[in-house]
């Protein structure tokens, strides 16, 4: 059993017909270790026995067992030679070649170790015997040198003594005794020379000639000296001229004229005691832009003073009755039905009308979602409330009973920023419940009752799934629902530090901006993500 896997291991890597003999033919040829195969079984035999197995490693190890029997049934009906035997042939041919390959290595070795022995062996060798021949006393080389430059008779001694000798050409240019020799002449042309050039340099330096160089140099400073001096007298007068106070055309005497102008002009225009001057003028403006200013501002100090007044006794008013709380639930009316007017939704206001449960009226708003919307027909039910001392438990029953008096699958509860319990986080759910905080006189808070909207149409969509077929990837819309959370909650966390530290506001107004950006651009994702899917069911639909 070893032995056919290991063929089929091999069998599994090489091609089928042509190509095998082709590969054994031209020689080995590297192939992959794996082959991915996507077949459809349609044999109701095969369909068979793999469906006995279970689905997974074992179905496809027996998949792969019943293949590999199937290979080797094939190739040996088509004749193929056992492989196994083509190996072992192969392994023994290698042996004998291997086998002869080193007794031609043993002889070839031997025959040159025994020329090489004739040739270089230190007794008895070719080599060293001619080498010996050569360089021994009384030997070849030794007689050469002798003949050519050992003795007295040698050719170098006799060409030397024909060339320096005694009676040599050259030995009889070289004496100085000589006078017709070369260091005769030398003396003779240096001597002359040196006569020749002493003369011309002191005929140079003689004031008797007058065409030699120190008499022109003389003459040259005698008249450069002359026009120099000259020409600085006249030079130094002029500059005396110019800054002498008794020339009224002197430079310096302008120049006086000049500042006692500027002193008088500027005196003139910057003295309070001529109405006329520049700087009684700007004082005179600048004391009537002063007044001005000063009676708009009392002006407007009065003004603002009756309108706060006005707006404390209002709110005063407002809050001593119970038009606070209605006035609230009318601005959450006035922002819902903008909202939903924009989203294409269906809005209505349900306070004074009874729901489903008899004689319960709550439920102050009903969103219904529009037609475009994937999940078209869901209802998001509302609650505004601006009371003292309610509880999130308290607002936890009261949606829950909402939504089931509303026949609405979402619930969104607005508790006034005003009247919120101490330590509520401005944004929560609590599974298909939304919990917000919000303040109409205050746009920053608008952020939180947006993404509570945006939440519960996300939820609304998510809810209305009814089959696999319109499942739909909701990773990234509760990953924004996440983000959403908590941004929100570190968004009112910064908002009380910057009501407590004033020093760090650039920091903390950065951390708003970042925390109010991150809001808005998970709402986007939220928003794209829910428009994709209004899509993608729109086409399964279609």
């Amino acid at each position: 059993m070893a032995t056919d896997l290991d063929l089929f291991t091999d069998d599994l890597t090489a091609t089928d017909g042509d190509d095998t003999r082709a590969h054994a033919s031209n020689g080995a040829q590297t192939l992959p270790g794996s082959l991915l195969l996507a077949l459809n079984v349609t044999d109701r035999d095969t369909i068979a026995e793999l469906y006995h197995r279970p689905e997974g490693e074992l179905r496809d190890e027996y998949a792969l067992q019943a293949l590999r029997i199937g290979v080797l049934a094939l190739r040996q009906a088509r004749g193929q030679v056992d492989g196994e035997v083509i190996q072992r042939e192969s392994q023994r041919m290698l042996a004998n070649l291997e086998h002869q390959l080193q007794s031609h290595a043993a002889q070839m070795q031997q025959q040159l170790a025994g020329s090489l022995k004739e040739y270089f062996d230190p007794q008895s060798g070719r080599f060293h015997e001619r080498v010996e021949r050569l360089i021994k006393q009384d030997g070849e080389l030794e007689q050469v040198l002798r003949r050519q430059i050992g003795g007295t008779d040698s050719e170098l001694c006799k060409t030397l003594l024909n060339h320096v000798g005694s009676g040599s050409p050259l030995l009889k240019l070289l004496t100085p005794d000589e006078s017709q020799g070369l260091l005769g002449a030398l003396r003779a042309m240096v001597d002359q020379q040196l006569s020749q050039q002493r003369e011309r340099v002191l005929k140079e330096f003689s004031l008797d000639n007058k065409e030699g160089a120190l008499a022109r140099l003389v003459s040259e400073i005698i008249a450069g000296n002359g026009q120099l001096t000259c020409d600085l007298q006249t030079k130094i007068d002029l500059i005396a001229r110019e800054f002498s106070f008794d020339n009224e055309a002197s430079a310096i005497k302008r120049f006086d004229k000049l500042l006692a102008d500027t002193r008088h002009a500027v005196n003139a225009n910057l003295t309070l005691d001529d109405d006329a001057s520049a700087l009684s003028r700007l004082k005179k403006e600048v004391l009537g832009i002063l007044e001005s200013h000063h009676r708009l501002n009392r002006d407007f100090q009065e003004e603002v003073k009756v309108t706060l007044a006005t707006m404390v006794a209002r709110r005063e008013e407002s809050e001593r009755s119970t038009r606070h709380g209605v006035a609230f639930e009318e601005a959450v009316c006035e922002f819902l039905h903008r909202r939903a007017q924009h989203k294409g939704d269906i809005f209505a206001s349900t306070g004074m009308e009874t729901g489903q449960i008899k004689n319960c009226k709550i439920g102050d708003f009903l969103i219904e979602l529009g037609a475009d919307c994937s999940a078209a027909g869901a209802k998001v039910v509302v609650e505004a409330k601006e009371k003292a001392d309610y509880t999130f438990a308290d607002a936890r029953k009261e949606i829950e009973k909402a939504r089931e008096n509303r026949d609405a699958q979402i619930g969104l509860f607005i508790f006034s920023q005003r009247t919120a319990p101490p330590g509520l986080d401005p944004f929560s759910r609590v599974g298909n419940d939304v919990f917000v905080t919000w303040n109409a006189e205050d746009s920053t808070t608008d952020l939180y009752l947006t993404a509570g909207l945006e939440m519960a149409r996300a939820l609304c969509v998510r809810a209305g799934r009814q089959s696999e077929a319109q499942a739909a990837d909701f990773t990234a819309i509760d990953a924004a629902i996440l983000e959403i959370e908590k941004r929100s909650n570190s968004l009112e966390e910064i908002t009380k530090w910057s009501e407590t530290i004033r020093n760090n506001s650039d920091k903390i107004l950065d951390h708003i901006r970042k925390a109010r950006n991150s809001l808005e651009r998970q709402i986007e994702i939220l928003q794209e993500r829910l428009h994709d899917l209004r899509q993608s069911v729109q086409a399964r639909i279609s």
